[in-house]
C-alpha cells in the first residue's frame, strides 16, 4: 500500500483568497446595512412625519412642503434633488460616499413610492391623532429613529442624501465642522420656512425643531457617546501610589511625565489616565486620600487601541 503524500506549504495561497473574499465580503454588508437603513427611513416617513403635516428637515423637509402644497410625491422630488447634488460630490467629495448615498436616496425614494400607493399598505401602522392632542409624540419618535439611520448610514461609509451631501462640501473645506451640527444649522432655515407653508401656523415650526434636535442628539451620541471616555491629569506627588489604585481598582493604567512647576520651578509628577466615564466617582475618591494632588477632567469623544472596555 503506497502511503498517501504530504504536502507543506506556508498557507500563503489561502491567506490571498480571504484577503480577496473580504476585499468584497465588506463593501457587499456595507451597501446591505445602508439599504436597510433607507428602507427604515421610508417607513419612518410614512408612518410618523408624512400623515402629521410637519416639514423634518433637510432636502426631505423641503420635499416634503413640496409634497403638501403641490401633491407632488416626496419619493419623487427626493431623487430629483439629489442627483445633481450627487454629481457635485462624485467630483469634490469621495466616489465611495457617493455611490452609498446615492444608493440610499435611491431605496429610500423607491420604498416610499411603494408605500404610499399601497403596494406595501402599512396603513394600520401610522401614527396620527384625530384630536391632535399626541402630535408632538411623531416628531419625537421619527426624530430618533432617523437620527439611528443617519448614523448608521455614516458609520458605514454613506449618509441619507440631501443636506448631507450639502454638509460633507462645507465639512471638505472647514474640516473643524461637524456634519451633523452644520445639517442642524441649515434645518432651522427650513423650520422657519415651514411656517409659511402649513398656513401660517407655529406648530409645524416646533415640531421641525424638535425632529432636527432629535436627529442630531441621537446620531451625535451613536456616533461619539457610545465610545466617550474621560482624560484625567493629575499633578501629585503620590504617583506610585495612585498607579496602582488605577491599576488594581479602575482596572486601567496610566501615564508618569516628569514637568516643572511654572510657578515654583521645582519638579513636579504627571500623571494621564483614561478611564470610562461612570468611573470618575471612583476617581475622585481615589484623588481625595490624596490631598495634595491636582487633577483636572476633559471628555475624549473616542479611544482606540489597548483601552479595556469592559470596565468603561
Amino acid at each position: 500500500m503506497i502511503p498517501e503524500r504530504t504536502e507543506y506549504h506556508d498557507g500563503t495561497a489561502g491567506k490571498q483568497r480571504m484577503t480577496q473574499k473580504n476585499k468584497w465580503i465588506r463593501p457587499a454588508l456595507d451597501y446591505a446595512i445602508v439599504t436597510l437603513a433607507a428602507v427604515a427611513m421610508a417607513i419612518n416617513y410614512q408612518v410618523f412625519i408624512l400623515p402629521n403635516q410637519f416639514a423634518p428637515s433637510g432636502l426631505g423637509g423641503i420635499s416634503t412642503m413640496i409634497q403638501y402644497i403641490f401633491h407632488f410625491s416626496v419619493g419623487y422630488m427626493t431623487l430629483i434633488m439629489n442627483i445633481p447634488l450627487a454629481v457635485i460630490s462624485w467630483f469634490r467629495i469621495d466616489k465611495q460616499f457617493t455611490v452609498k448615498t446615492l444608493v440610499s436616496v435611491t431605496v429610500f425614494s423607491g420604498f416610499l413610492l411603494l408605500l404610499q400607493n399601497d403596494v406595501i399598505d402599512i396603513r394600520r401602522f401610522i401614527y396620527q391623532t384625530n384630536d391632535g392632542k399626541s402630535t408632538i409624540l411623531a416628531p419625537v419618535a421619527a426624530g430618533i429613529i432617523n437620527g439611528i439611520i443617519e448614523a448608521v448610514s455614516l458609520k458605514y461609509g454613506g449618509s441619507t442624501g440631501g443636506m448631507d451631501y450639502v454638509s460633507a462640501l462645507i465639512h471638505k473645506k472647514k474640516p473643524a465642522y461637524s456634519m451633523v451640527h452644520i445639517s442642524f444649522r441649515m434645518n432651522l432655515v427650513i423650520a422657519g420656512v415651514s411656517y409659511f407653508v402649513y398656513n401660517f401656523q407655529v406648530e409645524p415650526v416646533i415640531l421641525c425643531m424638535i425632529y432636527a434636535f432629535l436627529t442630531t442628539r441621537m446620531c451625535d451620541y451613536i456616533l461619539k457617546g457610545g465610545h466617550e471616555a474621560l482624560r484625567v491629569e493629575m499633578i501629585t506627588e503620590h504617583p506610585d501610589e495612585i498607579t496602582d489604585r488605577i491599576v488594581h481598582e479602575l482596572h486601567h493604567s496610566s501615564t508618569i511625565l516628569r514637568a516643572t512647576g511654572g510657578y515654583s520651578h521645582q519638579g513636579k509628577t504627571v500623571l494621564i489616565t483614561v478611564i470610562g466615564k461612570h468611573q470618575i466617582t471612583d476617581l475622585t475618591r481615589i484623588i481625595s486620600e490624596y490631598p495634595d494632588t491636582f487633577a483636572n477632567i476633559s471628555t475624549v469623544t473616542d479611544t482606540v487601541g489597548n483601552f479595556n472596555r469592559k470596565y468603561s
